[in-house]
């Protein structure tokens, strides 16, 4: 037999190493020993099964068969018509219809897999439809070298599933959370994290803009997402997400992680400003002092891990018209009147800018916090401006952009062409110039004559 003592000191570094569990390793080696002996001295259709003897490395091999009866089993003519319609399926270029799961299924009696209930009530009494009967198997003294590269193989192919399946749930469990990762390497705007059994994923459009990250730099990521591809599982994470943000307050503010205080909402612009709503939930505890801090510590730790992007903290509020109010700080509001979806805020004359804020960043970022579309109404002037055609101006500046950059490529094409036709001109038509002088040339030598 193969001792297979020389596999349990590997087996408990690659548990230890990779996080596999002991019970998952002995049934990978036994479907290893199985798949080597079924591949070399089994037949068709045969179910082979190995069992470990933990103690002494030894093992043993048996065939099971699965106890049938007449109601499972195909008849001749159902064969026969299944495979006149698979024939007619596959000449008109269609697919059969998958069948309901839920149906009882029949199957093609075997008799290397599949035992009559008649005769397997002969050989174990009490069996019925669907159990499974072992056979034990002769151990074949030519099972050696060969067996064992096989087994070696499947081994290691069940390993790197087993590895690739505890990396899953340990991340996936993590969805939704802050996790540090070291930066491996940049490439086209794709930033690669060294988060520890694998690589976390940093995609463009997660990249907190104008942040710079250098190969062995530690920071803090998001955990968007665990897909689970046939390239192998790929985690994605983010320092751009709204959702870091609070997540950050929940590591820094124990009010918040314990349910005191609740965040209500929140409306980030990674790398330039956001505004946080929160909620307390218990009579006395302030929401936005709580989450300032002593002496501002808690959210200048947050502060400080965005790369100093400008927090604006509120406090959330039931009544509309006061939550519009606190979400446009820092500007003082007037009034608020509420239309359907739309709020017309009223303000004075010099608090105009700071309630629009540069590029309408603040009156942007309030409509998103309060999920109203915001009209900021000078008292003075009557001047109007609103939250959605800040955002149409965002879109319409990056048309432009696009739009000036396409020109300028089709400017410079023009150009190029405009001067290849130049060139051609000047080879196929003499210059005036020249023209010009030949005949003043001759006019002098007739004079002299």
């Amino acid at each position: 037999m193969i001792d297979l003592k020389q596999f349990f000191a590997a087996m408990v570094a690659i548990e230890e190493e990779k996080g596999i569990s002991h019970e998952v390793m002995v049934d990978t080696i036994e479907s290893a020993i199985a798949t080597a002996y079924k591949k070399d001295y089994g037949e068709k259709g045969q179910i082979i099964r190995a069992a470990m003897d933990q103690d002494t490395g030894s093992f043993k091999l048996f065939q099971d068969k699965i106890v049938v009866d007449e109601s499972v089993i195909k008849t001749p003519e159902e064969i026969e018509a299944e495979k006149m319609e698979q024939e007619k399926a596959e000449e008109e270029g269609r697919t059969l219809p998958e069948l309901d799961p839920d149906e009882p299924r029949k199957v093609r009696f075997n008799p290397e897999r599949h035992i009559m209930v008649e005769d397997a009530k002969k050989e174990k009494k009490g069996v019925k439809v669907e159990d499974v009967i072992s056979y034990p198997l002769e151990y074949k003294d030519d099972f050696g070298r060969i067996a064992v590269q096989t087994a070696k193989q499947v081994i290691l192919q069940k390993i790197r599933e087993a590895e690739r399946s505890v990396v899953y749930d340990e991340f996936n469990d993590k969805i939704d959370t802050i996790i540090s990762g070291t930066v491996q390497r940049v490439e086209r705007g794709y930033v690669h994290f060294d988060i520890g059994k694998t690589t976390g994923i940093m995609t463009p459009k997660d990249v907190i803009p104008g942040e710079y990250y250098r190969v062995g730099m530690r920071m803090r990521l998001y955990l968007v997402e665990v897909d689970k591809g046939s390239m192998g599982i790929q985690i994605f994470v983010s320092r751009s997400h709204p959702k870091m943000l609070a997540r950050l307050f929940e590591l820094e503010v124990p009010e918040i992680g314990s349910g005191v205080l609740e965040i209500k909402a929140l409306a980030r612009e990674a790398g330039s400003r956001s505004k946080i709503a929160v909620f307390s939930n218990e009579e006395g505890v302030d929401p936005i002092g709580s989450c300032v801090g002593q002496r501002g510590t808690r959210v200048a730790a947050v502060i400080q891990e965005l790369g100093g992007e400008k927090i604006d903290i509120i406090e959330w509020s039931e009544n509309s018209e006061e939550f519009i109010a606190s979400a446009l700080s820092p500007a003082r509001v007037l009034s608020v009147d509420l239309e359907e979806d739309r709020a017309r805020v009223v303000v004075a004359e010099d608090q105009l800018s700071l309630a629009i804020g540069r590029d309408g960043q603040n009156v942007r970022l309030a409509a998103k916090l309060t999920g109203w579309k915001i009209d900021v109404v000078s008292k003075e002037s009557g001047q109007v401006e609103t939250s959605s055609e800040q955002e149409d101006e965002q879109m319409d500046e990056g048309a432009e952009n696009e739009e000036q950059q396409t020109d300028k490529g089709n400017d410079g094409e023009n150009a190029e062409q405009g001067q290849e036709t130049d060139e051609q001109k000047a080879k196929d038509e003499p210059p005036k110039d020249a023209d010009e002088s030949k005949d003043a040339e001759q006019k002098q030598e007739k004079t002299k004559e």
